[in-house]
């Protein structure tokens, strides 16, 4: 460049993949893994699964399961984080496995791969939009008197207005400038840090009685009386649940390297630093949920304080209103968790917003036209902001008749975000090892079985979130996801098949010629983007 200034590696290695830089190149690594951070949440994965798959197989299961899952993820983290380091680029998934499966299958993986991680977080949206208003609805009833005290309740119409009004704000503030995002992500970070740790000290302190270690780590019990389900295995997988939902979404400082300084390392360094934070935290947040338990049947009883609509919220007013006979502390902690949903559907939104503007500048969503555009000054993709916040809506509207909504939001969510990292990881796993061009981090030797096992762990994970969570199945218990998916998928293949086959090639450079960095002028050679593979 003139004047001698040195060239952002991740802008460098952006150019060469033939994209030039549009969006703003301003974030950290402390920014970007706030935002990752944020992303995947302390208290939005576990909060809201909690009670169920506590009632599934007990607290064993929970407690254990946590532990496995995330031993599992880091396989997954590490083959993500690898192939991030190669390809720093909004976008980051179905550019990936555009470029990994090759010129022929190129194409497909990327369509396939585009539209499994669009749809996984517009629905992730949605759920923390619904949680986030579960928690809020638990706050109002505390407030009020408790259901024992002539407490309000919100109505289904309120719950809905609730979700509409969080979808809505995480829009607007998504119209501002990253930088706004990434401070108020920064303040996410912390808050989530802070009160996860004052929760997880606190909590057990306050508690007026703790279950005994042996009842955290050994007690195993299920209950086919209120699940319906009657096989062991059945009730563990169903345990397994709440961790699976909770530790994804570390693949959002992907997302954003076309706005992070040096991307090609620090998005790997972030990817990875979140699964350790929230592995650790989440593991010590169950741990006190837990060993706070005052009286397992009481936490589902519909008579209870907080009618036996969120288990966390009961345990919290029992520790408190136990021991103080108040349930400020109990509305306090739970204001905190309800802060972890708003900054990680805010997070989320930004993430989505990502995604559906990289498949826009491809041409590969209707009326892309609209949804490409950037703010002049802000360099946000304001459109893209608001058509996932249209959708998310939509999701939403089957609250005023179901109960079932959060079942299926959650498990589109996760099918969805989780599924969209098999196809770039099995396409690495199985291309000759001269066709990757590694970045700073490089797995040598061990890209391959990571890759399998990763890629094996998240067919399981998919898998088990199409399962009926509940029996018998009828109509307010039945897992509407395979039917939602389905039919959206299914459509999306169609339209490959009839028409987008025809025209979409994979992510499409916008540079015709490349220059290079080093002031010779020398013109780097035009190579088509699905060639090297």
């Amino acid at each position: 460049m003139a004047g001698g200034d040195a060239v952002d590696s991740g802008e460098k290695r952006l150019n060469e993949l033939g994209y030039k830089q549009e969006l703003r190149r301003e974030m950290t690594l402390f920014k970007v893994l706030a935002i990752s951070f944020s992303t995947m949440t302390l208290f939005t994965g576990i909060t809201p699964l909690y009670g169920s798959s506590l009632q599934y197989a007990g607290p064993a299961s929970l407690v254990w399961g946590w532990v496995v899952v995330s031993f599992f993820t880091w396989f997954v983290g590490m083959a993500i984080a690898e192939i991030c380091s190669s390809f720093p680029t909004t976008g980051s998934l179905y550019f990936w496995a555009a470029h990994l499966a090759g010129p022929v299958w190129g194409p497909l993986a990327s369509w396939c791969c585009a539209w499994l991680e669009a749809i996984g977080l517009i629905a992730a949206i949605g759920s923390q939009a619904y949680a986030g208003s579960q928690v809020l609805q638990s706050i109002i009833l505390l407030c009020t008197g408790t259901n024992k005290g002539g407490g309000y309740l919100a109505p289904r119409w309120l719950f809905l207005v609730m979700y509409l009004s969080l979808t809505f704000i995480w829009a607007v503030l998504n119209t501002f400038a990253l930088e706004v995002i990434a401070f108020l992500d920064v303040i996410s970070m912390w808050w989530q840090v802070i009160g996860g740790t004052v929760i997880v000290i606190m909590l057990p302190l306050v508690a007026k009685t703790t279950q005994p270690a042996s009842y955290v780590f050994m007690h195993f019990k299920t209950t086919p009386e209120v699940t319906g389900i009657s096989s062991s295995g059945y009730a563990v997988i169903m345990s397994f649940l709440v961790s699976q939902y909770s530790l994804y979404g570390y693949d959002a400082a992907a997302l954003l390297t076309e706005e992070t300084k040096g991307a090609d390392k620090n998005g790997p360094i972030a990817i990875l630093s979140s699964i350790g934070i929230i592995g650790v935290f989440g593991w010590a947040y169950i741990l006190a949920l837990t060993f706070s338990i005052q009286d397992f049947s009481y936490l589902y009883d519909p008579t209870n304080e907080t009618a036996g609509t969120f288990v966390p919220a009961q345990i919290l007013y029992d520790a408190f209103h136990g021991r103080y006979n108040s349930s400020a502390g109990a509305i306090v902690l739970l204001f905190v968790i309800w802060a972890s949903f708003f900054f990680g559907g805010l997070s989320i939104t930004t993430g989505a917003a990502r995604v559906v503007y990289a498949l826009s500048r491809d041409g590969s969503v209707p009326i892309s036209s609209v949804w490409r555009k950037i703010h002049p000054t802000r360099k946000v993709p304001v459109n893209a902001v608001w058509f996932c916040a249209a959708m998310c809506a939509l999701l939403g509207l089957p609250i005023l008749w179901l109960d079932v909504v959060f079942t299926a939001i959650t498990s589109v969510a996760t099918i969805g975000w989780v599924g969209s990292y098999a196809v770039p990881i099995f396409a690495r796993m199985v291309m000759r090892e001269e066709d990757f061009r590694p970045g700073p981090f490089y797995l040598w030797g061990a890209s391959k079985p990571v890759c399998l096992v990763a890629f094996m762990w998240i067919c399981y994970t998919c898998s088990v979130f199409l399962l009926p969570t509940a029996y018998p199945i009828k109509m307010d218990t039945f897992n509407y996801a395979p039917i939602t998916l389905g039919v959206v998928l299914g459509l999306i293949m169609l339209w490959w098949v009839i028409d987008a086959r025809k025209w979409f090639k994979g992510p499409v450079r916008n540079i015709d010629e490349q220059v290079n960095h080093y002031g010779d002028g020398n013109a780097l050679q035009r190579t088509p983007l699905l060639s090297r593979a």
